[in-house]
């Protein structure tokens, strides 16, 4: 629960925070992003020309890197701007030239405000380059203090990703983190209407006329090019708008700026609070609105029954299930923190209840709200007349306040016990002290009373203390006249001040407690942060989790990890009743499940999805002791809890998945160097083991048959053992990196043929069937190597296979890439294997008469994937089950891809 602070003073914790940001900005560069709906729109040619004004003002600038596309115009913008040399980096048979980071910051050193403008922020990296992503060059840019100038269009930020997907078809693999955009100084909208753009498309200043074609036909469609002009000006809307709010919590503002409509509704502790909520949500939805829900905890409302906070925290509950933004700030009054928060958040409209006035002095909420802000409009929520005539609590300032609660019966009897015993022990002194400190002393008990039991006791204290002090202390004594007009005075006073020092420690006293209560929550958080830093293993994270919950929440817990299959395991160390159909239902949909949500309610428990940044690494059951609504800073607290076990968990994770690699990794050096070292020692005697049975095979006519027989096996021995030798000594040089690749423009029927041709002893008596599709295109590859690619896997389907069965080999080409597709008619591969084959040294049975070391299809992948392709193995389902293995080749068509229009989707990369 937050502390009750003065609705007037600023928050210490967002002014420290603030102070941290300038501090942060001040040594950090400046970005600027130049933002579009769609590839030329001129995004480029808009950077560049603003670069040249502030290049003629005397701004130290340079051209990090510039895609002009052939452009002439973004060209002769940027022909008289000093640039950097680009860094050229080998790329399979080709060079590119990338961006030059280290240049960069070498000329930004020394330089006063210095300015690099980096093209295209969405952009991958060449391999080998320092990072894998352009924006992590701007990251280190600004990070050394240098200002940066980049580009990016809409389908660029991650968060809009799959929406642009869906809208054009076409999926964008280039993203920035939306972190990036909205912490970027300056984003300038550069904006042209489709018609504009077709047109310019259509005059080739877009891109070349056989792209531009295709272009238009895919990816420029004019309804495409609306939807994305709507994303880019509503995201960049959204952020100026979080820079308006921004700019007024540093500034102070207190007036509230009606520039966009926003709602909010006050929920209080009654039962109109409900009708409130649905009212405001139906007013939103019909406005299309964000809108927000807001119960104001004040003193009174932690005086009433359980059941009435209850209340109040189940229809936060449904307004936030409704799509409101809720918050339980506290507050000494509700209309206070109702304007306060409304000012904050910039909200124009406030959606109240209703209410009717009991007394003639009685202001209903609206008023309240309408005297403390002039600027703010106040819609109100008619509410059914058994709520609305229903008195409502006198600290109450809005509508669906609750009603007087059960009355403290021990408080005022307290306070009765209090005052009379003040009034015993104040008779005997009444010669030695003057009645000013009599009077101290009844205020002292008024005091105590208000610390201890609240508002109601204190007020009969202040009552009784003044009627006791009349009867016992004045003159006449043991009657309540007076013999002196002044002691009136005296006695009204006195009631004012005990009254005002009873309201002001009973607040105090729960703002103490709040303070309290937060301090111990903030300090458990940081002891269970410290703890699970340094734990080791999963089950330290689960009893640091169980601990932490039965410290704070009286509830016990349990942790369910997922493994790599993602089935959920218990953690050592739990005790709570886990339903494992709701632990799996949160698991799989990464959604809150169980008690307190709107999904298997009736559970015991209520189970949190971890999510950790990379993936989900399990659930946390919860389970209460006693099922009382959780209200919105316990269920905060709650997922700030799974966050940290999440994160430990994925952090544990990670260390394992580091040791073990670095354990695979110097096991497979070694291994290599074994290997290699081996092989080019056998090299030798083999090949002279293989001419010498050469050499008796020339002989063997006259040779007996025994002997002619036997080196016949010897000679073919031999080449089994040089071809194994050759297997070792290749894998080593493809993972060493060591194998040049000679790509050139093939016909797929010459590399088809040639493996053929080259597997013919191993395929005699098998019929192999060839079906390459029509119109197949070249592609660019390395025939040698990908010759061996089918080599291997036709000896494979030799060797797995009953002698005579038919071998299959089929091609077709989609718009992106070229399927090759082999097919045996064998046992198959072993079932949940088909991935593990492709590992070095894997064989489909461990102890087999077919000759080999498992080293073909770890070939395979690896000269697939060095042609930017994927292969993988999988069975042919057939009436009786498996029907046969089938391995797919998947290469793209060419290098540069064939433009069919995404190249509009990634601006050009």
């Amino acid at each position: 629960m937050p502390v009750m602070a003065d609705p007037e003073r600023p928050d210490p914790d967002r002014l420290l925070q603030q102070v941290q940001q300038d501090e942060a900005r001040a040594r950090r560069g400046r970005l600027k992003i130049f933002f579009g709906a769609s590839a030329g729109v001129g995004k480029t040619y808009a950077m560049l020309a603003a670069a040249r004004a502030a290049h003629a003002q005397g701004a130290v600038l340079v051209v990090g890197l510039v895609e002009t596309h052939g452009r002439s115009e973004t060209e002769a913008m940027a022909r008289d701007l000093p640039r950097l040399p680009l860094r050229a980096v080998p790329y399979r048979d080709r060079t590119l030239q990338e961006f030059d980071l280290d240049a960069a910051l070498a000329w930004a050193r020394g330089q006063p405000d210095p300015l690099v403008l980096l093209d295209e922020l969405a952009h991958s990296n060449a391999a080998g380059s320092r990072h894998p992503k352009r924006w992590q060059d701007v990251e280190e840019l600004l990070a050394a203090g240098v200002d940066v100038w980049s580009t990016m269009n809409v389908q660029h930020l991650e968060s809009l990703n799959d929406i642009v997907s869906g809208i054009t078809g076409i999926r964008v693999w280039e993203t920035v983190p939306d972190r990036l955009f909205d912490e970027a100084d300056d984003v300038v909208v550069v904006d042209l209407p489709p018609d504009e753009l077709l047109a310019r498309l259509k005059a080739g200043k877009v891109y070349l006329p056989q792209q531009a074609e295709k272009a238009a036909a895919n990816f420029f469609r004019k309804g495409n090019l609306l939807a994305l002009r709507e994303l880019a000006l509503r995201r960049t809307a959204d952020r100026v708008d979080d820079e308006m709010q921004a700019w007024r919590r540093r500034s102070s503002v207190q007036s509230v700026w009606p520039n966009r409509e926003a709602l909010l509704a006050c929920v209080g502790a009654g039962d109109s609070g409900e009708k409130v909520v649905r009212a405001c949500a139906r007013l939103a939805a019909q406005l299309d609105v964000p809108w927000h829900a807001v119960h104001v905890e004040t003193p009174a409302v932690h005086r009433l029954p359980p059941r009435h906070r209850e209340q109040a925290l189940r229809v936060l509950k449904l307004a936030q299930e409704l799509g409101a933004t809720v918050a339980t700030p506290s507050a000494p009054e509700a209309a206070t923190a109702l304007v306060r928060y409304a000012r904050e958040h910039n909200l124009a409209r406030l959606v109240i209840g209703r209410t009717n006035r009991r007394w003639p002095w009685q202001r209903s909420a609206a008023d309240r709200v309408a005297e403390l802000a002039d600027d703010l409009d106040v819609v109100q929520v008619a509410l059914p007349a058994s709520t609305r005539d229903r008195p409502a609590h006198a600290s109450s300032a809005f509508a669906g306040a609750a009603t007087a609660g059960e009355i403290q019966w021990g408080g005022y009897a307290a306070a009765i016990v209090a005052c009379g015993a003040t009034a015993l022990l104040a008779t005997p002194l009444l010669g030695l002290l003057e009645l000013t400190n009599i009077v101290m002393m009844f205020l002292l008990a008024v005091v105590g009373i208000g610390w201890v039991y609240g508002r109601g006791p204190a007020l009969l204290a202040a009552f009784l203390g003044v009627g006791l002090f009349d009867f016992f202390f004045v003159r006449p004594r043991f009657t309540f006249a007076v013999s002196d007009v002044q002691y009136v005075v005296t006695f009204a006073v006195m009631f004012v001040v005990a009254l005002a020092i009873g309201q002001l420690t009973a607040g105090l006293k729960v703002q103490a407690e709040a303070a309290t209560q937060r301090e111990h929550r903030m300090r458990s958080l940081y002891e269970m942060s410290r703890d699970l830093s340094a734990a080791l293993m999963p089950e330290q994270v689960a009893e640091i989790g169980a601990r932490f919950l039965a410290a704070e929440f009286d509830a016990r817990s349990t942790v369910l990890a997922a493994d790599e299959h993602d089935r959920l395991v218990p953690l050592p160390g739990g005790n709570a009743a886990v339903d494992d159909a709701v632990a799996q239902w949160a698991f799989d949909r990464g959604e809150p499940a169980g008690f307190g949500t709107d999904t298997l309610a009736a559970s015991a428990c209520l189970v949190l999805p971890l999510k950790a940044p990379m993936r989900l690494r399990g659930v946390l059951a919860v389970q209460p002791a006693e099922r009382a609504t959780l209200g919105p800073d316990q269920r905060r607290l709650l997922d700030t809890c799974a966050s940290l076990l999440a994160i430990s968990l994925e952090r544990i994770h990670y260390i394992d998945v580091a040791r073990a690699s670095t354990v695979q990794i110097e096991s497979e050096r070694l291994r290599n160097s074994l290997l290699s070292a081996i092989s080019h020692d056998l090299r030798t005697p083999l090949a002279a083991l293989v001419g010498l049975a050469d050499t008796l095979a020339m002989t063997a006519p006259r040779l007996p048959p025994a002997q002619a027989e036997v080196t016949g096996a010897i000679r073919e021995s031999a080449l089994r053992m040089n071809a194994m030798v050759g297997n070792l000594l290749d894998m080593a040089r493809l993972e060493a990196g060591a194998v040049p690749m000679r790509c050139e423009w093939q016909p797929l029927e010459e590399v088809v043929g040639s493996a053929l041709a080259a597997c013919g002893p191993a395929l005699q008596g098998r019929q192999v069937r060839v079906t390459l599709a029509d119109e197949l295109p070249l592609l660019h590859l390395d025939a040698v190597l990908f010759e061996r690619v089918l080599v291997n896997l036709l000896e494979n389907a030799a060797k797995y296979t009953p002698a005579g069965s038919a071998v299959e080999i089929t091609a077709s080409a989609s718009s992106s890439s070229v399927a090759i597709v082999v097919d045996d008619h064998g046992p198959g591969l072993p079932p949940g294997r088909e991935e593990a084959l492709f590992d070095k040294f894997e064989r489909g049975s461990k102890e087999s008469a077919t000759p080999g070391v498992g080293l073909g299809l770890a070939i395979s992948r690896a000269i697939v994937q060095a042609h930017g392709g994927t292969i993988r193995g999988e069975n042919r389902p057939g009436p009786l089950g498996i029907a046969g293995a089938r391995f797919t080749i998947e290469l793209p068509r060419g290098s540069p891809p064939v433009d069919d229009g995404s190249a509009a989707a990634s601006d050009g990369v």
